[in-house]
């Protein structure tokens, strides 16, 4: 026998030493050993926090992570009701899923031991597996460390007391460089798209700026919304309010990349050659529409394509409605409005300007003359403020000034305007008149954070000077022996708590009146719809309930030819409902009407 033969045979009983030591493993789960700090081991997920974006799969190189619903979590607007579940057969446990969270709800725990004989427990759903995982955190991004790009690039605009002195656009707009900076900060999520009232394609237009694609985020952006430079420009942008970027940041400025890849068409031919849209043969159907605001323009666009003869009814000389007459041009160019609906007009849209419907033209014979009808006549008709002296000159509502400003006449407010309300309506007057050398007072009823305008026109107002007196209540407008105003009255308001648990009440101090003088007061507590082109059997047709027409989902009113949107339909009052409106009853006629 050699030596290495000797050697293997006595090789077993070397590990005779190793009897009565210490063993080096441990009895599970008799016995367990904490974890280093920082460990990463089973996930855990905060359901409360987490917004169900998707942005943990989207990551995850090992195709471990799907997105599930479950019991007790329900959707809502900036949450799709999902919830992460791993299959920790396939995690690496590299965590880049925790780092790319928005939210910081999803982490690692210093748990690693999970034994079972169900295969299917490695699908493992954190925060509903492990409930009580939040107690032994060990990796997470909770301390402020993301993939994620939190800061948003600022927006170049004109000073305040430099831009009040004309009626230059105050938003500069993003540069190239500045756009594509941007755009890279979306995780397209797509909760945006689910809270825009269009459901406009958000994260598949702002990828494509991201890519350097310009003309591809036209056309996506085009596919169901025929004015997005104005929406890029003056939208409410409820799509931001939902960014999932913006639980521990700034919301992706989704409303400036609208509009920056908008304004990169510079003329209305360019749109039309970028956009390239399919315009169908035409099918021999006929409809009218009364009104060229957003709605209106949104159907008229939309039918065209589909092959439908369509004319408008304007009573204006220029079309656009609201955003034509009623938003200042500082805000949106005239010029940036007229491309757009000079591009719709190309598409065979036939728009009969300063034609009123019930003055130059019945609805009985638009009625009779088209196969479908739809209504967009906007909120044009402001509420009076109520008060003793609104009769004197140069009391006036906030909404027909802006009408006359745009309209390029002439209004004489003097050098000290007073405006009544906290809306974007009253905003847009008191900087408009601050514009012709005015300075202007905002009475609101109300405190400054219950204003119901955007906070940046509110914050732009301040900027370029207006004074704003929160919880004053205008009880009377004086004049002087000509009639002219003289200055106006109001009283001082504290704030009682609403005892339901809704927003605090003003209730005027009793002996608080106060006197101002002014040489204008402009009232902006709301507008009010105008039917009256509806006579006779129209008038009973057409259901009207609380002061607008009643629709079904389709926008149909209760005379199935006729179709309606916009403010005379919706309470929210801004574009991207009307143009909403305007896509969906498109739809419904043409299945009414061809059957697609």
């Amino acid at each position: 026998m050699s030596f290495f033969d000797l050697k293997d045979t006595l090789r077993p009983f070397t590990a005779l030493k190793q009897f009565g030591k210490k063993p080096h493993t441990i009895n599970y789960p008799e016995k367990t050993v904490e974890a280093s700090d920082r460990y990463r081991g089973l996930h855990y997920n905060d359901l409360d926090d987490c917004i169900g974006c998707g942005n943990c799969s989207t990551i995850c190189q090992n195709a471990a992570i799907d997105m599930i619903k479950i019991d007790g979590i329900e959707g809502k607007n900036g949450d799709s009701g999902l919830r992460p579940r791993v299959d920790n057969g396939r995690c690496c446990w590299c965590a880049l899923c925790v780092e790319v969270c928005p939210t910081g709800s999803l982490s690692l725990t210093k748990d690693y031991n999970y034994v079972t004989d169900d295969a299917d427990a490695f699908l493992w759903t954190p925060g509903v597996d492990n409930p009580d995982g939040k107690d032994r955190i060990s990796f997470s991004t909770a301390d402020g460390v993301s993939l994620n790009d939190f800061k948003r690039i600022p927006m170049p605009e004109l000073e305040g007391m430099e831009r009040v002195k004309s009626f230059a656009e105050a938003v500069i707009g993003y540069n190239e460089e500045q756009a594509r900076a941007e755009a890279s900060r979306c995780i397209s999520c797509a909760l945006c798209t689910e809270a825009c009232p269009d459901h406009m394609h958000i994260p598949e237009y702002i990828n494509a700026i991201a890519r350097g694609n310009d003309a591809d985020a036209l056309r996506i952006i085009y596919d169901n919304n025929p004015l997005p430079e104005m929406c890029g420009k003056v939208c409410t942008r409820r799509c931001e309010d939902v960014c999932a970027i913006a639980v521990r940041g700034e919301p992706v400025a989704i409303r400036w990349l609208k509009r920056y890849a908008t304004e990169t068409a510079l003329t209305s031919e360019i749109t039309r050659e970028i956009v390239n849209p399919e315009i169908k043969e035409p099918n021999g159907k006929k409809v009218g529409i009364v009104g060229a605001g957003p709605s209106g323009l949104t159907a008229a666009y939309y039918l065209a394509l589909r092959g439908f003869d369509v004319t408008i009814y304007e009573a204006n000389a220029k079309a656009g409605g609201m955003t034509m007459y009623g938003i200042p041009k500082y805000r949106l160019p005239l010029e940036s409005l007229d491309k757009q609906i000079e591009y719709i007009e190309k598409i065979g849209v036939n728009i009969k300007y300063n034609t009123k419907v019930g003055k130059d033209i019945s609805f009985e014979k638009i009625y009779k003359e088209n196969d479908a009808v739809f209504i967009g006549v906007g909120f044009p008709k402001a509420w009076t403020l109520g008060i003793d002296g609104e009769e004197s000159k140069g009391s006036m509502q906030a909404v027909n000034y802006l009408h006359m400003i745009n309209a390029d006449e002439n209004v004489e407010i003097g050098d000290k305007v007073a405006v009544i309300g906290g809306g974007n309506v009253a905003i847009d007057a008191a900087r408009v008149s601050a514009r012709f050398g005015a300075e202007v007072t905002i009475l609101y009823r109300r405190r400054i954070e219950d204003m119901p305008a955007d906070w940046e026109e509110i914050e732009g107002a301040e900027d370029e000077g207006i004074n704003m007196v929160p919880q004053a209540i205008p009880i009377k407008i004086h004049s002087d022996n000509k009639g002219n105003v003289k200055s106006i009255e109001y009283l001082l308001a504290e704030m009682v708590p609403d005892e339901r648990g809704g927003r605090p009440k003003p209730v005027a101090i009793e002996g608080s009146n106060t006197i101002m003088e002014v040489t204008a007061v402009m009232g902006a507590i709301g507008q009010q719809g105008d039917y009256s082109f509806l006579e006779g059997e129209y008038e009973e047709k057409i259901k009207v309930d609380r002061g607008r027409f009643a629709v079904n989902d389709d926008q149909q009113t209760s005379d199935p030819k006729v179709f309606a949107g916009g403010d005379a339909v919706n309470r929210t009052a801004d574009a991207i409902s009307a143009i909403a409106d305007g896509l969906r009853a498109c739809k419904a006629i043409d299945k009414m009407l061809v059957g697609n």
